[in-house]
């Protein structure tokens, strides 16, 4: 059973409280779509259907603050309910970063499955992370992927490493060391067609990171199956482990499922599908 208006607008997620809010004013994608042109903004109806279906969500808080006016709902109460993640992709250090990736905000590709390793040390440090990533083009020309990579506070960027380890070669790469903050594109090296999948791997190293309890990964767009592995030393092994979400990264982690250690030291999660948000592992310490 569909959820009350009211409740949605308390907890979303966006698609739904979008859906509702249509279907509660009785109007169809066409009349939406024809009043938010009134205001100056152009939308397709597969873009408007992919919002309501949680295929996509809006880039602009401007465009979802008119359909808020469209729908008659209190200002920001679909904006809320977008992480500001997706929202600070065209603002702040990551859109400042984006700029320099032309069409790297473009949904081109759909990610199949990503599958993440990361190795922890003695001292605690998330110090090699490793990626494969299957992708499917949604449009002809399609020739790289642009990764958006955030180190722990206090990383000393310049001692990162990034590797390509297969099916792909490092091309460009920008860092904000305020931000903690690495945008890197990977090349195929040939275009891809409409239609057409594409598997590859990379490896990301920082011998000289800080310790940390967590590592989260943070989806923009639908990711058909999402692994995540955490594996630890045998001398230093965490106490808890536990599997967490979060609407977006500004917002507070919300417990999900306990992980137990299993005999190769190792913990992971499975997500499928992942919509949006945050998806991590978190662990604390013996004190």
């Amino acid at each position: 059973m569909d959820k009350p208006i009211d409740q949605l607008l308390l907890s979303g997620p966006f698609h739904d409280t979008l859906r509702a809010a249509i279907r509660a004013r009785g109007l169809t994608l066409d009349r939406v779509r024809s009043r938010l042109a009134d205001r100056g903004w152009t939308v397709g109806l597969s873009t408007l259907s992919g919002w309501q279906h949680g295929h996509t969500r809006p880039a602009s808080c401007h465009i979802v603050h008119a359909l808020e006016e469209v729908l008659c709902l209190p200002r920001n109460a679909l904006v809320d309910l977008i992480p500001r993640s997706e929202l600070d992709e065209r603002t702040g250090v990551l859109g400042e970063l984006l700029d320099g990736f032309p069409g790297s905000r473009d949904r081109t590709m759909d990610v199949l499955s990503q599958h993440q390793k990361i190795d922890v040390d003695t001292a605690g440090r998330s110090w090699r992370i490793w990626s494969r990533i299957v992708l499917l083009a949604r449009r002809d020309g399609v020739d790289r992927y642009v990764m958006r990579y955030f180190a722990d506070p206090g990383a000393d960027l310049d001692q990162i490493v990034i590797e390509p380890t297969g099916g792909c070669w490092l091309g460009a790469v920008r860092r904000h060391d305020h931000a903690c903050l690495i945008v890197a594109e990977f090349l195929f090296g040939q275009r891809l067609r409409a239609g057409e999948s594409w598997v590859l791997e990379h490896r990301i190293t920082d011998p000289a990171g800080c310790p940390s309890g967590v590592y989260a990964h943070a989806v923009r767009h639908r990711v058909e199956q999402y692994v995540l592995q955490v594996r630890f030393e045998p001398s230093a092994r965490p106490i808890d482990c536990y599997a967490f979400t979060q609407r977006d990264l500004y917002e507070p982690k919300r417990r999900t499922a306990e992980l137990l250690l299993n005999a190769h030291h190792s913990v992971h999660l499975i997500g499928a599908p992942l919509i949006t948000g945050v998806h991590g592992i978190a662990w604390r310490w013996p004190s």
